[in-house]
Protein backbone atom coordinates (compact mmCIF):
# COMPACT_ATOMS: atom_id res chain seq x y z
CA UNK A 1 0.00 0.00 0.00
CA UNK A 2 1.08 2.98 -1.06
CA UNK A 3 2.57 6.00 1.50
CA UNK A 4 -0.84 8.14 2.82
CA UNK A 5 1.41 11.55 1.87
CA UNK A 6 2.49 10.44 -1.34
CA UNK A 7 -0.87 8.83 -2.37
CA UNK A 8 -3.04 12.01 -1.40
CA UNK A 9 -0.36 14.05 -3.51
CA UNK A 10 -0.48 12.11 -6.55
CA UNK A 11 -3.88 11.21 -6.45
CA UNK A 12 -5.81 12.03 -9.99
CA UNK A 13 -9.25 11.86 -11.51
CA UNK A 14 -9.32 8.73 -13.96
CA UNK A 15 -11.70 9.41 -16.76
CA UNK A 16 -14.00 6.41 -16.78
CA UNK A 17 -13.58 5.75 -20.62
CA UNK A 18 -10.14 5.39 -19.56
CA UNK A 19 -10.85 1.76 -16.94
CA UNK A 20 -11.51 -1.43 -17.87
CA UNK A 21 -12.71 -4.57 -15.46
CA UNK A 22 -12.06 -6.12 -13.07
CA UNK A 23 -13.39 -3.88 -10.50
CA UNK A 24 -13.12 -4.26 -6.89
CA UNK A 25 -13.33 -7.43 -5.25
CA UNK A 26 -15.87 -7.80 -2.75
CA UNK A 27 -13.67 -7.56 0.25
CA UNK A 28 -11.96 -4.54 -1.97
CA UNK A 29 -15.67 -3.23 -2.06
CA UNK A 30 -16.17 -3.53 1.58
CA UNK A 31 -12.72 -2.26 2.48
CA UNK A 32 -13.92 0.98 0.20
CA UNK A 33 -17.20 1.35 1.67
CA UNK A 34 -16.12 1.35 4.82
CA UNK A 35 -13.68 3.92 4.27
CA UNK A 36 -16.66 6.07 2.39
CA UNK A 37 -18.39 5.60 5.93
CA UNK A 38 -15.92 6.49 8.07
CA UNK A 39 -15.89 10.72 7.67
CA UNK A 40 -16.75 13.53 9.93
CA UNK A 41 -19.93 13.32 11.15
CA UNK A 42 -21.26 15.73 13.61
CA UNK A 43 -24.10 14.27 15.80
CA UNK A 44 -23.63 10.70 14.30
CA UNK A 45 -26.21 11.45 12.08
CA UNK A 46 -24.80 9.12 9.15
CA UNK A 47 -26.59 11.43 6.44
CA UNK A 48 -25.63 9.43 3.17
CA UNK A 49 -25.88 6.26 1.72
CA UNK A 50 -24.55 4.33 -1.15
CA UNK A 51 -26.20 2.36 -4.49
CA UNK A 52 -24.00 0.19 -6.02
CA UNK A 53 -24.12 -0.30 -9.90
CA UNK A 54 -22.33 -3.09 -10.89
CA UNK A 55 -22.51 -5.47 -14.11
CA UNK A 56 -26.32 -5.77 -16.01
CA UNK A 57 -27.10 -2.95 -13.12
CA UNK A 58 -25.41 -0.46 -14.68
CA UNK A 59 -26.89 -0.94 -18.10
CA UNK A 60 -30.20 -0.92 -16.06
CA UNK A 61 -29.18 2.19 -14.60
CA UNK A 62 -28.68 3.64 -18.22
CA UNK A 63 -32.11 2.50 -19.75
CA UNK A 64 -33.75 4.86 -16.48
CA UNK A 65 -31.44 7.63 -17.39
CA UNK A 66 -31.44 7.29 -21.42
CA UNK A 67 -35.64 6.81 -21.03
CA UNK A 68 -35.77 10.23 -19.16
CA UNK A 69 -33.45 11.95 -21.69
CA UNK A 70 -35.64 10.65 -24.98
CA UNK A 71 -39.41 12.07 -23.04
CA UNK A 72 -37.53 14.88 -22.17
CA UNK A 73 -36.06 15.88 -25.32
CA UNK A 74 -38.07 14.39 -28.14
CA UNK A 75 -36.05 15.59 -31.17
CA UNK A 76 -32.87 13.57 -29.73
CA UNK A 77 -31.17 11.37 -32.20
CA UNK A 78 -30.85 7.78 -31.46
CA UNK A 79 -27.30 8.21 -31.18
CA UNK A 80 -27.92 10.79 -28.62
CA UNK A 81 -29.90 8.32 -26.54
CA UNK A 82 -27.51 5.70 -26.93
CA UNK A 83 -25.08 7.98 -25.34
CA UNK A 84 -27.28 8.61 -22.15
CA UNK A 85 -27.75 4.71 -22.21
CA UNK A 86 -24.06 4.65 -21.83
CA UNK A 87 -23.12 6.93 -19.13
CA UNK A 88 -22.26 4.18 -16.47
CA UNK A 89 -21.11 1.62 -18.40
CA UNK A 90 -17.18 2.75 -18.75
CA UNK A 91 -16.16 1.59 -15.36
CA UNK A 92 -16.67 -2.15 -13.94
CA UNK A 93 -18.12 0.04 -10.90
CA UNK A 94 -20.04 3.01 -9.76
CA UNK A 95 -21.05 3.75 -6.24
CA UNK A 96 -23.69 6.87 -6.33
CA UNK A 97 -23.17 8.82 -2.70
CA UNK A 98 -26.73 9.81 -1.81
CA UNK A 99 -27.26 12.33 0.41
CA UNK A 100 -29.96 13.37 2.78
CA UNK A 101 -30.48 15.46 5.98
CA UNK A 102 -32.14 15.16 9.28
CA UNK A 103 -33.30 17.63 10.98
CA UNK A 104 -30.86 18.36 14.04
CA UNK A 105 -30.44 21.45 16.23
CA UNK A 106 -26.68 21.54 16.16
CA UNK A 107 -26.06 19.98 12.65
CA UNK A 108 -27.32 22.16 10.24
CA UNK A 109 -28.15 20.88 6.57
CA UNK A 110 -24.90 22.33 4.73
CA UNK A 111 -22.87 20.29 7.78
CA UNK A 112 -24.53 17.25 6.48
CA UNK A 113 -23.91 17.75 3.16
CA UNK A 114 -20.43 18.70 3.58
CA UNK A 115 -20.35 15.23 5.75
CA UNK A 116 -21.36 13.29 2.68
CA UNK A 117 -19.21 15.03 -0.01
CA UNK A 118 -16.03 13.73 2.54
CA UNK A 119 -17.56 10.27 2.30
CA UNK A 120 -17.20 10.47 -1.66
CA UNK A 121 -13.50 11.72 -1.21
CA UNK A 122 -12.94 9.00 1.31
CA UNK A 123 -14.37 6.66 -1.51
CA UNK A 124 -11.86 7.92 -4.07
CA UNK A 125 -9.18 8.04 -1.68
CA UNK A 126 -9.75 4.12 -1.09
CA UNK A 127 -10.09 3.09 -4.43
CA UNK A 128 -6.76 4.87 -5.69
CA UNK A 129 -5.32 3.29 -2.80
CA UNK A 130 -5.89 -0.07 -3.44
CA UNK A 131 -4.79 0.83 -7.03
CA UNK A 132 -8.44 1.52 -9.04
CA UNK A 133 -8.59 4.46 -11.02
CA UNK A 134 -11.57 6.93 -9.39
CA UNK A 135 -13.26 9.30 -11.04
CA UNK A 136 -16.35 11.37 -9.21
CA UNK A 137 -19.11 13.23 -11.62
CA UNK A 138 -22.37 14.40 -11.85
CA UNK A 139 -23.75 15.38 -14.76
CA UNK A 140 -27.50 16.44 -15.62
CA UNK A 141 -28.71 13.34 -14.44
CA UNK A 142 -27.83 13.28 -11.23
CA UNK A 143 -30.09 16.52 -11.04
CA UNK A 144 -33.25 14.91 -12.67
CA UNK A 145 -35.68 14.06 -10.24
CA UNK A 146 -37.34 11.76 -12.96
CA UNK A 147 -34.18 9.92 -12.94
CA UNK A 148 -33.60 9.97 -9.47
CA UNK A 149 -36.51 8.36 -8.64
CA UNK A 150 -35.82 5.77 -11.43
CA UNK A 151 -32.57 5.09 -9.67
CA UNK A 152 -34.44 4.69 -5.82
CA UNK A 153 -33.68 7.95 -4.50
CA UNK A 154 -36.45 9.50 -2.24
CA UNK A 155 -37.88 12.63 -2.57
CA UNK A 156 -35.54 14.32 0.30
CA UNK A 157 -32.47 12.36 -1.52
CA UNK A 158 -30.10 14.10 -3.60
CA UNK A 159 -27.17 12.36 -5.36
CA UNK A 160 -23.96 14.29 -4.72
CA UNK A 161 -21.27 12.28 -7.21
CA UNK A 162 -21.04 8.66 -8.99
CA UNK A 163 -17.69 7.35 -8.32
CA UNK A 164 -16.72 5.52 -11.03
CA UNK A 165 -14.14 2.82 -10.26
CA UNK A 166 -11.93 0.61 -12.20
CA UNK A 167 -8.09 -0.40 -13.78
CA UNK A 168 -6.87 2.18 -15.53
CA UNK A 169 -6.03 1.46 -19.44
CA UNK A 170 -3.25 4.17 -19.67
CA UNK A 171 -1.15 6.72 -17.57
CA UNK A 172 -2.91 9.54 -16.39
CA UNK A 173 -1.37 12.86 -16.72
CA UNK A 174 -1.78 15.19 -13.99
CA UNK A 175 -3.53 18.46 -14.72
CA UNK A 176 -2.10 22.23 -13.63
CA UNK A 177 -3.05 22.46 -9.84
CA UNK A 178 -3.83 25.91 -8.23
CA UNK A 179 -1.05 27.81 -6.93
CA UNK A 180 -0.25 28.05 -3.06
CA UNK A 181 0.44 31.62 -3.29
CA UNK A 182 -2.84 32.17 -5.39
CA UNK A 183 -5.19 30.74 -2.98
CA UNK A 184 -3.34 30.78 0.83
CA UNK A 185 -3.60 33.70 3.10
CA UNK A 186 -3.04 34.30 6.58
CA UNK A 187 -5.22 36.11 8.90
Amino acid sequence: MPDALELLKARRSVKPREMTGPGPSPAELETILTIGARVPDHGKLAPWRFILFEGDARERAGDVIAGVFAKKNPQASAADIEIEKKRLTDAPLVIAVVSFTKPHPKVPPWEQELSAGASAMNIVTAATALGYGACWLTGWFAFDRDVLGGLGVKANEKIIGFIHIGKTTRPNADRPRPVLSEIVTRF
